[in-house]
This record gives structure tokens, C-alpha cells and sequence, in this order.
């Protein structure tokens, strides 16, 4: 790589390492509550300890982050009732304004000096191969980078955090499916620096299998494939889609022939108006369809599984009535909307559906039999086969989703909802969507690697 590497990553580092100032803010904050934190478990009736994890704990944080995550660790003999109902009690004790939110069980989440702050109870178990939720693992991953990382090593992470951010695919949610932080940190590890993360990862060819530790010992069916240094048995990269590990190795061969401090900036299109989206539909002469419904009441990893499982069902059901899907979306706020683009917009009247060969005996007798006196025309031969022409239970794509949503594939949670009421929109009349989602349809008309 050229000179320029050096160039670009140098002004990129002044925007994503924090200042002293910011450190010692962050410090300051994450003292006050890992003391208020420790002071409430004394008020236990059990022991316990405090640990601060995640990136801010490590130093791989990038400036403007503002994220304290707080583990209250109990021992493994406690009842898992009793450790939710002491982790809440520390949690509203240091955060008495927060929220309760729930992965595995619940925790307390809410604020504290601008600060985003998680206060997260845990079993202190012997190692991660022995956790009793997926939480536990967490100290384990906390204890091995810190070990590992040096100064300028947590700057190659921030360097790398920032990329992937830039590409849009930092973050191991599941609406993003993306590069976790201890993920990114332990790539960094694996390969030295960002240098070499990005000259290694534009060759990769999938799938791609690191295993820090040599310590694997079962195999995965993933893109990437990033065996857990603290538990054998996990890949740390499950959550990654294809489509993001294959983003970043475009992303990576970029910046490798042509650096620019742009490619640490994400993408912010300016939102669609429906006006311009009225524009963009007519200028592809395709056939969107769109199921809008109020968004179900839970958490994004939970909600859009749900989505994406409902999205699949109804372009599956599209697909197999003959209106040829070009591409699909889907997007949550207030309302959530599954959005299919058509190829085809209306279907004719018939449809020919073939039956078995005319020498297959009883299965073509019964063919015969079944369409002998209905409305089809037919059967006739043709070639070797029976032949109908049937009428078609839907000829438009707008049918489908009002009469025969119900008989696809829907998240659970999904389809209570859609019980209740929703909107299909075709055409021009789903520009409207554009008035709450112009900047997810923005991206959708503008895509970009």
C-alpha cells in the first residue's frame, strides 16, 4: 500500500481515539457507578462481586461512544430467580430513573452523566465453557483482550472499529449482522494491526476459519468462522451475514488501491421525500407491494428475526404465485413494513398446471378424474403428459397479501399483530412509506456496496 495509508489512518486516529479529556470523564463516570454498584450489594443477602467489561473496560473504545456496561457477578448456587431479583435490585439502586430490559433475563438499563449504562447480573462461573447464559461469557472475554492488548494495539482496534462502522457493519445486533467489538478485537489481535487486517481480509476467500487458541472442536456452517479463545465450542462471528463479511472484503480492497478518510464515514443519505419516490418507482416500471402494520412491542434482536421471517414467507408466496420478485426490505418505527418489488403485476385469468404422464395408471387416471368435470379447460394431452388450464386463485399481487397472507410463514409476533389490522399498499401508493422510512428508502433506491 502507498504512503497515502499512512496518511489517511493518521487523520482518522485524531477523529476516533478520544482525548484525555473524554477518558477522564468516562473514567470518572464508570468509578461513581462501579462504587454505587458494590455499595448495593453489600445491602445483599448473598455475596457478590462488580466488573466493568465491554470496550470502555479494555480501552478499544472509539471517541463519542458513551457506553458503561456494569456485570454484578453472583455465585453458580444461586437460584436463577434469586439472581434476577438481586441484579434488578442493584441495577435500579444505581440507576433508580432506568428501564428493565430483557436478553436472557433481565437487566436494568437507562443513564447516568450522558452515559449509556447497562447493569448486568451474572454467575461467576470457572470458565466459559461453563456458563449457565450467555452473559456469563462476557468477564471471560473482558479478561483474555486485556491481557493481550497493549497502547497502540487498542488503537489499531479504534482504527478498525471506525472502518467498520463506516462500512455500516459494526454492531452484532440482529437487525445489523454485523462485527461485534470483542470480534474486531480479537481479529486485530489475530493479524497485528490495521494494516494488516485490511491487506489479510481483501484476500480472504470464503469461508475463512481463524481459531486464536487451536482449541476448536466442532465445525461451523458460516461465511466467517471465529472460534471463541475462551469456549471451543462457539463462533464468535455466528451473528455475521454473508452479505457483510463479503462488504467488507469489497470494502477492504478499496481502501487498499485508493485510501480516503470518507470510508470511515457511514453513509447518510438525505431521507426520500414520496414525491421522489413516486419518481423512482416510475422510473423502474416494477410493481412494489408493502404490508404496513403497527411494530410489534419488543427489542430489535427479537423484532427482526420476526421481520425478516415474515418478509421471506411473503416473497416466497409471491414468487410461487408467478409475480417474480426483484428485491425486498424490510423497516420498523412506529409501524413496520414488509416492502416487495414486483416484476410482474397481474397474472392472467389461467394458469397451466401439468399433471402426470398419461401412461403413470392410477395417478394419471386420478389426475384425469379430478379435472375431468370441474371449469378447467381439460384435460388434454400434451406430449407425454396431462394438461389443465385452471382458473388462477390470485391474479395480482395486491390478492395475495389480502386474501392469503395468513397461509405463509410469519413471525409469531408478526402475525398477532397483523390479526389486529394492517395496509397493503401497491404502486405509487407506497410512497407514503417514504413520510416515516425516506432514509431507509434512500438507501434502498441508491445501494451501495
Amino acid at each position: 500500500m502507498s504512503d497515502e495509508f499512512e496518511t489517511v489512518t493518521e487523520r482518522v486516529r485524531e477523529r476516533v481515539d478520544p482525548d484525555s479529556e473524554e477518558r477522564k470523564r468516562l473514567d470518572e463516570v464508570a468509578e461513581r457507578l462501579i462504587a454505587q454498584a458494590k455499595a448495593a450489594v453489600t445491602e445483599l443477602p448473598v455475596s457478590g462481586d462488580i466488573v466493568q467489561v465491554g470496550s470502555t473496560a479494555r480501552g478499544t473504545w472509539t471517541s463519542g461512544d458513551r457506553d458503561i456496561d456494569v456485570f454484578v457477578r453472583f455465585s453458580p448456587d444461586l437460584p436463577r430467580e434469586k439472581l434476577e431479583t438481586y441484579g434488578l435490585r442493584v441495577g435500579w439502586s444505581v440507576l433508580p430513573d432506568g428501564r428493565e430490559e430483557f436478553a436472557e433475563h433481565p437487566y436494568v438499563t437507562g443513564e447516568c452523566a450522558g452515559f449509556a449504562v447497562d447493569i448486568v447480573p451474572c454467575y461467576a462461573v470457572e470458565s466459559a465453557s461453563e456458563i449457565r447464559s450467555a452473559v456469563d461469557r462476557t468477564p471471560f472475554h473482558s479478561e483474555y483482550v486485556t491481557a493481550r492488548l497493549d497502547p497502540t494495539l487498542a488503537g489499531e482496534v479504534r482504527l478498525t472499529k471506525g472502518f467498520l462502522k463506516g462500512v455500516g457493519i459494526y454492531g452484532s445486533d440482529l437487525k445489523t449482522k454485523g462485527f461485534s467489538g470483542y470480534l474486531t478485537e480479537l481479529l486485530v489481535l489475530e493479524y497485528g494491526s490495521f494494516r494488516s487486517f485490511v491487506e489479510t481480509v481483501a484476500q480472504w476467500q470464503l469461508p475463512v476459519e481463524i481459531d486464536p487458541e487451536d482449541h476448536g472442536t466442532r465445525s461451523f456452517d458460516d461465511p466467517l468462522v471465529v472460534i471463541d479463545p475462551t469456549d471451543p465450542e462457539r463462533n464468535v462471528a455466528a451473528v455475521c451475514s454473508q452479505t457483510n463479511v463479503s462488504r467488507l472484503i469489497h470494502h477492504t480492497r478499496l481502501f487498499q488501491t485508493d485510501p480516503d478518510t470518507e470510508q470511515f464515514v457511514l453513509d447518510s443519505p438525505d431521507p426520500l421525500s414520496p414525491e421522489k419516490m413516486q419518481q423512482e418507482l416510475a422510473s423502474r416500471e416494477t410493481t412494489p407491494v408493502a404490508v404496513q402494520f403497527d411494530a410489534p412491542d419488543l427489542v430489535d434482536d427479537q423484532l427482526y428475526p420476526q421481520l425478516e421471517r415474515s418478509l421471506s414467507g411473503v416473497r416466497g408466496e409471491l414468487d410461487r404465485r408467478g409475480f417474480e420478485t426483484l428485491r425486498t426490505a424490510t423497516f420498523a418505527n412506529d409501524s413496520a413494513v414488509l416492502f416487495v418489488e414486483c416484476e410482474i403485476t397481474e397474472r392472467p385469468a389461467i394458469e397451466r398446471h401439468e399433471g402426470p404422464p398419461v401412461d403413470a395408471g392410477e395417478h394419471a387416471s386420478d389426475f384425469y378424474e379430478k379435472y375431468v368435470d370441474s371449469e378447467a379447460y381439460g384435460p388434454f394431452v400434451d406430449g407425454e403428459r396431462y394438461v389443465v388450464e385452471r382458473p388462477r386463485e390470485f391474479t395480482s399481487a395486491r390478492s395475495v397479501l389480502e386474501e392469503a397472507i395468513f397461509s405463509v410463514a410469519l413471525g409469531v409476533a408478526v402475525e398477532d399483530v397483523l390479526r389486529e389490522g394492517y395496509e397493503v399498499l401497491v404502486g405509487q401508493e407506497t410512497a407514503v412509506l417514504a413520510d416515516e422510512f425516506g432514509a431507509e428508502f434512500a438507501r434502498y433506491f441508491d445501494p451501495k456496496p
